[in-house]
């Protein structure tokens, strides 16, 4: 029995503190007012009338209190508090309503895991069976013209002067690495940006076009990756020469879905924009292959449903009514 009689007050420290808990969450929801006939006004989630008394729980003290009923403006309280339900109702319709149009607007490439509203270039992974998107940000390359070399040719035979120049990323490795080797790639730039360098001069057409869009095999040198080789010959001529690699394109609302042909073996790539006379834009979405590589940080995954008290994802079962 001693046993027992020392048990109560913990346990009636424990109701009281789940009591507790719950008012305070109860009186964070949705407060109404009531409004004195001096034109000030008590803050509260509900109220009873009790003879010439209105007892109401003050969602600022979290705690009952009463006050004379004829000190309350009871017209002007029923008019603050239904107006205030009325706005707060159209505000969640108009939130409803914007939030089924992002979901209609944004492609859903798995279950769960939706392209977003703002644009931008994602890769479609898989890691340990798991949907993912990542995504590329755009990699400045840099136009290497070997000048050293180039240099003492044309002191030696300078009407022989033809020069190779070469496209490179900084680093070994892209920052994302697909665990894949046939990734989907989604695109959708703004394609009125003018703020290029000469060589990445933008196409005058501003639609997301499927051909727009390419990946390149980028070739590792030590710490840089060539994207591709510029040869220029001494009367002016340029051609261009890059390792392309078979795709499909084709649109998704806003987007442009691109993907390899045939699975891609492990090795570095770009995706790269065509522009007028067949030049590539110098900024490139350099992405690796490498199944063995660990998990992409910045990986999207697909959002899961919330859980019922089932621990299911159906809708909960009913429970009896308390007595």
């Amino acid at each position: 029995m001693a046993r027992t009689i020392k048990c109560i007050p913990f346990l009636a420290a424990a109701i009281m503190t789940v009591g507790l808990a719950c008012a305070s969450v109860w009186a964070q929801q949705n407060p109404k007012r009531l409004i004195m006939k001096d034109g000030t006004y008590q803050t509260a989630t509900q109220w009873e009338i009790k003879s010439d008394r209105v007892r109401y729980y003050s969602a600022e003290r979290y705690d009952w209190e009463e006050l004379p009923k004829d000190v309350v403006d009871w017209p002007a309280t029923d008019k603050y508090n239904k107006e205030r339900q009325g706005s707060r109702d159209e505000t969640i319709k108009e939130i409803a309503k914007e939030d089924e149009a992002d979901e209609r607007e944004a492609p859903l490439v798995a279950p769960g895991l939706r392209l977003p509203n703002t644009g931008g270039v994602f890769l479609f992974d898989q890691f340990n069976n798991q949907p993912q998107l990542v995504e590329l940000i755009q990699n400045g390359s840099e136009l290497n013209k070997h000048m050293g070399r180039n240099i003492l040719r044309s002191a030696i035979n300078p009407l022989a002067l033809s020069s190779t120049q070469t496209i490179e990323l900084k680093g070994e490795h892209a920052r994302v690495q697909s665990h894949v080797g046939q990734p989907a790639i989604y695109l959708n730039i703004d394609t009125t940006d003018n703020s290029q360098p000469q060589f990445t001069q933008k196409a005058s057409d501003k639609d997301q076009q499927p051909n727009r869009y390419g990946i390149v095999r980028v070739e590792q040198k030590k710490d840089v990756r060539i994207v591709g080789k510029l040869n220029v010959a001494m009367y002016g001529k340029v051609s261009q020469k890059e390792s392309w690699i078979p795709v499909t394109a084709s649109p998704l609302g806003d987007w442009v879905r691109l993907t390899p042909s045939q699975p891609l073996p492990p090795g570095e790539y770009a995706v790269v924009e065509l522009l007028e006379k067949k030049q590539i834009n110098l900024f490139v979405w350099d992405f690796g292959v490498n199944p063995a590589a660990p998990q992409n940080p910045s990986a999207w995954v697909p959002k899961q449903p919330d859980k019922s008290n089932t621990g299911t994802n159906q809708s909960p079962v009913l429970e009896k009514r308390p007595k």
